[in-house]
C-alpha cells in the first residue's frame, strides 16, 4: 500500500538522519542525573519537529528546568523536572518512559468537554444490542440510517469484516462513523477505511522528515496519497457523517483531516485533537526512553494537523455530561437528524453526486 510505504520511507529516513547525527561530534553523555537532561535536551533540540511553529524558545525551556538539578537529584526528582519540561512542548505524541512512570501531556483532551459517554451509547442509542467485528461496533439505527463505532485506530480493520459491516448496513441511505475517543493507532487503518469512501485516488495531505540538528531542517513535501478499495470490495459511496470530539488524536486526526472536505462527507461533533506528528522514539544514557513528533504532517491545503480539525460549519455541536448522563448525546442526535434530512431531500440524487463527486 502506498500509504505504508511512504511513512516507512520517511521514517526510515528519520532514523538514519538520527544515526548519522549521533556518529559525528555527538557529546558522550554521563549516566547522572545533569547527563541524562542534557541527553534528553539535546535528543529533542536535533529531532522535534514543531519549534518554530509553536514558537518555542527550547534553550530557554532547557535553562529552566536544569536550574532545578544539582549533584543530590535522585532519579525521581530527575523524571519530574524532565517531565515538565517536556510538558512545555504541549504534545499529546511526547513521552518520558522509566521503570516506574511514564510521563503524558493530558491537557490536549483533559482542558476540554468529553462529548461522548459509551454507556449512553450502548444503553439509550443501540439497546445493547450490536454486532462487533475488527474492533467496529455496527448496527442499523433505523432503515435509512446506519451506524459505525471506531474507537481504536489501533484495532486491525480486516478487509473481510469491513465488506461484513458495509454489506450489512448497505440498504440504509446515510452512514454514520462515529470515532469519538479515538486516540489514533494505525496510520494503514486509514488507508483502508477511506479506500471504502472514495472512487478516484485523493491526496491525504504531505509529511516532512528531519534531515538535519537545525529546527527547520526539514525535507520537502511528500503527499500521501489514498486510493479506492479494490473493485471486489464493498464501498460506501452514499453520503457519510462522521462524528469527532476533543480526543480524537494521532491518526484518528489524520482521518478526520483527509476526509474533510469530500463530496457527500460531513464531520460534526467538536474539534478534535490534533497529534499531526510522526511520532519517533530514542534513549537516554540510564535507558529511560524517550517519544516525541518528528515529522509534520499537514492536510491536502498545506495546513498544520497539529492543533485539530473543525467540524464543518454549522455542524459543531456538543453533549454535555449532564445531557449524556440523562441518556441523552446531542452530537448523535444531530446526526441522526441531519442523516434523516439529507435521506429525504432525495437519496437517489445524493447517491449519483456523490459517486461523481469523490
Amino acid at each position: 500500500m502506498k500509504i505504508l510505504s511512504l511513512f516507512l520511507t520517511a521514517m526510515l529516513t528519520a532514523i538514519a538522519v538520527a544515526t548519522l547525527s549521533s556518529c559525528h561530534d555527538a557529546p558522550d553523555y554521563t549516566d547522572n542525573a545533569t547527563g541524562n537532561f542534557d541527553a534528553l535536551w539535546n535528543i529533542l533540540d536535533s529531532h522535534y519537529c514543531f519549534f518554530e511553529e509553536k514558537d518555542i524558545d527550547w534553550e530557554a525551556v532547557g535553562r529552566k528546568y536544569r536550574a532545578e538539578i544539582n549533584p543530590e537529584t535522585n532519579y525521581i526528582e530527575l523524571f519530574d523536572i524532565c517531565s515538565r519540561m517536556l510538558d512545555e512542548l504541549k504534545d499529546g505524541h511526547v513521552n518520558l518512559s522509566s521503570s516506574f512512570n511514564t510521563s503524558y501531556y493530558r491537557r490536549w483532551w483533559s482542558d476540554y468537554p468529553q462529548d461522548f459517554n459509551f454507556r449512553t451509547l450502548q444503553q439509550y442509542y443501540l439497546g445493547f444490542d450490536y454486532q462487533t467485528t475488527s474492533g467496529i461496533i455496527y448496527k442499523k439505527l433505523s432503515d435509512k440510517v446506519g451506524y459505525m463505532y471506531y474507537p481504536s485506530f489501533s484495532s486491525g480493520i480486516s478487509q473481510t469484516s469491513l465488506d461484513y459491516v458495509l454489506a450489512w448496513l448497505y440498504d440504509c441511505n446515510v452512514l454514520i462513523i462515529d470515532i469519538r475517543d479515538n486516540g489514533g493507532g494505525l496510520l494503514t487503518n486509514i488507508d483502508v477505511l477511506v479506500g471504502r469512501l472514495i472512487t478516484r485516488e485523493i491526496s491525504g495531505g504531505f509529511i516532512r522528515h528531519k534531515t538535519g540538528p537545525g529546527h527547520n531542517d526539514f525535507s520537502e513535501p511528500f503527499e500521501i496519497r489514498y486510493k479506492p478499495a479494490e473493485e471486489s470490495r464493498v464501498k460506501w459511496l452514499k453520503p457519510v457523517i462522521v462524528l469527532t470530539n476533543r480526543s480524537c488524536f494521532s491518526s484518528a486526526n489524520d482521518f478526520v483531516a483527509t476526509v474533510k472536505g469530500l463530496d457527500s462527507i460531513w464531520i460534526v461533533g467538536a474539534k478534535t485533537g490534533g497529534g499531526g506528528g510522526l511520532p519517533f522514539s530514542s534513549e537516554l544514557p540510564n535507558g529511560w526512553g524517550v517519544r516525541f513528533s518528528a515529522c509534520p504532517i499537514t492536510d491536502r491545503n498545506g495546513r498544520s494537523t497539529e492543533y485539530g480539525i473543525a467540524p464543518d460549519e454549522g455542524c459543531e455541536v456538543h453533549a454535555t455530561a449532564e445531557e449524556l448522563a440523562q441518556g441523552r448525546d446531542a452530537i448523535l442526535d444531530f446526526a441522526i437528524r441531519k442523516a434523516e434530512s439529507i435521506s429525504s431531500a432525495s437519496s437517489e440524487s445524493v447517491q449519483s453526486s456523490a459517486k461523481l463527486g469523490r
